[in-house]
């Protein structure tokens, strides 16, 4: 396993690759790692010959206030993580690699980043759809794997790649979550104690909402008032959002039908969660 810091150094690895005949999968990330992203690796390196992990904390997608600064970054501890999950290549460049001098390109989406979170974060999506595609076109992966729990990235990636032809494969790949339910992330270092208990309740609330879906209900409000009030016990937790969408688009919908993402976003303290499921009601 190695670690290399420039665009060259990766293009000059997969060009290696490629004339041996081998196919390439990419897992873009943004660091301190954890089984999420492992789970992530270890579908990539059974699919593929060769796995490149992108570790960088990508500064165009957080917006003014936002936890740039403080968002967790261990690169030993990320090389030992890609290393189990049988990761083959980390890309860890810096900022100035990836946005060289004056950069003024990027690649803007409509429709899936409307709501949700592109609905409180405007830069968001932009910043990420502009990272992976840089990274699509630096590592020309034959796949490429992102994690279900951020549904609206995943479905935005896909328009974006259906919509300007990229050649890449999109991989989702499930949730993983704590033994008590919580949805695996790396901002889950930044609760304490109380908070890491309060924020069960995120995971609680959606249990609530798909058991009432399973059970035959496809009115969407009634699902977002269930999900709502079970959240409102939790004297730490604010609400953000708790929507109900077509998968695809990520459009409100009235009616349950078809692929349908319900997510949520929580402030536990200082600490914004997401969390969601998605079901496929014929």
């Amino acid at each position: 396993m190695k670690v290399v810091k420039t665009i060259q150094e990766v293009r000059d690895y997969v060009v290696a690759w490629r004339k041996a005949g081998l196919s390439v999968g990419l897992v873009p990330t943004m660091g301190y790692l954890h089984e999420g992203h492992q789970s992530l690796i270890r579908k990539s390196v059974e699919q593929n010959d060769r796995t490149v992990v992108s570790v960088f904390v990508n500064p165009i997608q957080f917006g003014p206030n936002e936890d740039l600064e403080a968002y967790p970054r261990d690169l030993n501890r990320d090389m030992k993580a890609v290393e189990e999950a049988g990761g083959d290549l980390i890309f860890n460049p810096e900022p100035e690699e990836m946005y060289r001098g004056h950069f003024t390109s990027f690649i803007d989406t409509t429709e899936t980043t409307e709501l949700l979170c592109g609905a409180v974060r405007p830069v968001h999506f932009r910043g990420v759809c502009t990272v992976v595609g840089k990274l699509f076109n630096i590592v020309q992966p034959d796949r490429a794997y992102f994690g279900q729990k951020d549904a609206q990235q995943l479905a935005t990636i896909r328009r974006f790649v259906r919509d300007l032809n990229f050649p890449v494969e999109i991989v989702p790949c499930p949730i993983v979550r704590e033994a008590d339910g919580l949805a695996k992330s790396s901002r889950n270092t930044y609760l304490n104690v109380e908070e890491r208990k309060a924020a069960l309740i995120l995971s609680q609330s959606l249990k609530k909402g798909k058991s009432a879906i399973e059970q035959g209900e496809r009115d969407a409000q009634r699902v977002i008032d269930i999900i709502r009030k079970n959240l409102e016990t939790e004297p730490m937790a604010r609400i953000d959002y708790v929507e109900v969408v077509d998968f695809e688009n990520i459009q409100r919908v009235a009616e349950i039908k078809g692929e349908t993402l319900v997510a949520i976003a929580v402030y536990i303290g200082k600490t914004r969660l997401i969390d969601n499921f998605i079901v496929d009601v014929k």
